[in-house]
């Protein structure tokens, strides 16, 4: 496993936690790997932080090998959780202001244009930010991720880099 995070106090943290893992010290929008060199890309709440979304789907795209697949997970636009994280932007966190949430169709749409198969769209956490709330819908909180993302805190995308028009699988 290889984390990557353009923080280096992140990755500090995360040896710590997973020593185990690899990782790097890297922006998103410029990943250090060279083209199709990695079978699974899991991008996990950065869209929302990074200035070129663009080039940031077109950079784990880039390093996704045919076939690979893409899981993508972002805050969810229509929350009371993305709602409190605009509250903060307001009131001085520069990390929240310049944040932007998605929605499901349009975190869809990107990946999408961005040339990606989209296989899944899963929600979840459809609670207010509170913990007593998430002891109260946490046996409902997956059914309704199957059934709608209108809401959801957190959205998932599974997604797949299709093999280039004159190339067959067994090339791989």
């Amino acid at each position: 496993m290889l984390g990557i995070d353009r923080c280096s106090s992140i990755v500090e943290r995360a040896i710590i936690v997973a020593p185990d893992a690899d990782f790097v010290i890297a922006d998103v929008q410029s990943l250090p790997f060279p083209d199709a060199h990695f079978d699974v890309v899991v991008v996990n709440t950065v869209l929302c932080l990074v200035e070129d979304r663009r080039a940031a789907v077109a950079e784990a795209m880039r390093v996704l090998r045919p076939g690979g697949r893409l899981v993508l997970g972002e805050l969810g636009r229509w929350s009371l959780w993305a709602l409190k994280r605009r509250i903060k932007g307001i009131f001085g966190s520069e990390m929240w202001r310049r944040s932007r949430f998605s929605d499901a169709r349009s975190l869809t749409a990107e990946l999408v244009d961005a040339g990606l198969r989209v296989h899944v769209v899963r929600a979840a956490i459809f609670y207010p930010p509170f913990g007593w709330t998430a002891r109260l819908m946490a046996s409902i909180d997956p059914c309704l991720g199957r059934y709608t993302t209108i809401g959801a805190a957190y959205l998932a995308v599974a997604a797949t880099k299709p093999y280039s028009s004159g190339m067959d699988r067994d090339d791989h």
